[in-house]
Formats: structure tokens, sequence, C-alpha cells
């Protein structure tokens, strides 16, 4: 499953059924698990961990040293869960000491081409990166996000669970939850109604949803009063509780 022009360093941990495509390169420090395909051109390196299912496409880069002058080779790390599509010319690096130490990408992802994810940033699960989205250092994704094409995301924003960035996006502040933005910089579109609906939300959940919504973005209300406001309503309806959560926990301030 290794094809011939391939080169594997033997210090690296493979799977059953992992494929490795033409003039791939994969490094000493690198875990891949069953049945992921690394497509021809790619290069793994680094002290690298991809778990089981995923197809990283032709051209990638992953696990390469970050992109931040600080980092002195330290052994940092990049980790990928399982079932992710990962499109032609991704660039994920590993983490850096000023953080965690580790660059985390979870499991059932689909990221298209040319998308970048730097050092420290944390991926969840189930998310959306559409061509050339591109995150910055120490940037966090809840699941179910979705990032259209050329969104760039500032370094050490937060991205909200079940958020949707529109196409051209610049993130400069913290996107809480459920939100749809778009534009440079980022501005309100009322909330991913849509994919709540599709993820199984019901009905009253997505109207309380939208309260909450109103309330930070439509009321008048200073930020603080509508962080409570916003409290109240989740007291009532579990489903807002993420997004009081998130707006008590945002020292770069929300898009408003």
């Amino acid at each position: 499953m290794i094809h011939p022009t391939a080169i594997v360093h033997p210090g690296a941990a493979l799977g059953a059924n992992v494929v490795i495509g033409p003039y791939s390169i994969i490094g000493e420090h690198v875990e891949i698990g069953d049945n992921t395909r690394i497509g021809p051109h790619v290069v793994v390196e680094g002290r690298t961990r991809i778990g089981c299912d995923n197809e990283i496409f032709q051209f990638c880069s992953i696990g390469a040293a970050p992109q931040d002058k600080k980092y002195d080779d330290e052994p940092t790390r990049l980790e990928i869960g399982d079932r992710n599509t990962i499109r032609e010319f991704c660039t994920f690096n590993v983490g850096t000491s000023q953080d965690a130490g580790v660059t985390r990408v979870g499991s059932d992802n689909w990221i298209m081409a040319y998308v970048h994810i730097a050092h420290d940033c944390a991926v969840g699960d189930h998310t959306i990166f559409a061509n050339n989205a591109t995150l910055a250092g120490h940037v966090h994704v809840g699941d179910w996000a979705i990032l259209g094409g050329f969104t760039g995301v500032h370094q050490f924003v937060r991205v909200g669970a079940h958020s949707f960035c529109g196409v051209g996006t610049v993130l400069l502040q913290d996107l809480p939850p459920f939100v749809t933005v778009a534009g440079n910089p980022a501005k309100p579109h009322g909330i991913n109604s849509e994919g709540l609906r599709r993820r199984g939300f019901s009905a009253e959940g997505i109207a309380a949803i939208k309260r909450a919504y109103r309330a930070l973005y439509r009321s008048g209300l200073s930020f603080d009063e509508a962080r409570t406001r916003v409290g109240e309503i989740a007291a009532d309806h579990s489903e807002v509780a993420p997004f009081g959560a998130f707006l008590s926990a945002s020292p770069r301030g929300v898009v408003r």
C-alpha cells in the first residue's frame, strides 16, 4: 500500500491498510491510523498523529514547523482525528511552546483546498472549511462551524459552534455560537437557523436562540446588559446555554 516512489522513515508508525501515494514523504515521528489514505506529493512531518479513515489529497503539507519567529524546534505536536477529508494544498502546522504545544483537528471535518491551520489552533468536529479559509495562530473553532471561502480568522479568535461565515469574511473578534456573519470586518446577519434545523434543534430551541440573538444584536442593550438577558433566556432553554457561556468567556469581545 506504499508506492515505490514514496519515502517513509523506518521510525514512522503506520496502521493497517494505510495508503501512501507516489512521491509522498512520511517523517520519523509520524503516526498514521488504520485505513487512512495519503495522496501523491504529500509531506507529513514533525510529531504528527493522524487517526483512522482520513483522506489527505495531493500536495498537502502536514506537521511542518509553525510560521512563528519564536519557534526554536521544540518537540511540539499536531494531532488529527478520524474520518477527515483534507483536500489539495492544505497546510497544518505543529504547535508552539507559547501555548499548549499542540495543534488539534478533530474528526469528521470537511476541509477544502488551500486551507491553512496555524500553530496551536483547536478545531472541533463536523466543521466545513471552504477553499482558502485561513486560521492564524491560537484560534479555536467549535463543532459544526462553517467557514466560507477566503475567510480569514485573526489570531486568538474563538469561533463558536454551529456558526457560519460567509465568503470573504474577516474575523477580528470572537464569533458566538449559532451566529451568521459576513464582511470585512465581519458583521452579524442573524442565526444559522437552517443549519440548526438540519442538526435536529427543535423549533422552540431555535426560537429561543433567536431571542438571545436579538438581545445581543437588536435590543440596543449594552454588552453586559445583553449578556444578562441571554443568561435569563438560557435559564429556561438549555439550547441557549452555550451562547451565554461563550459571551461570559470572551476576552477579545464578540462581533457586534
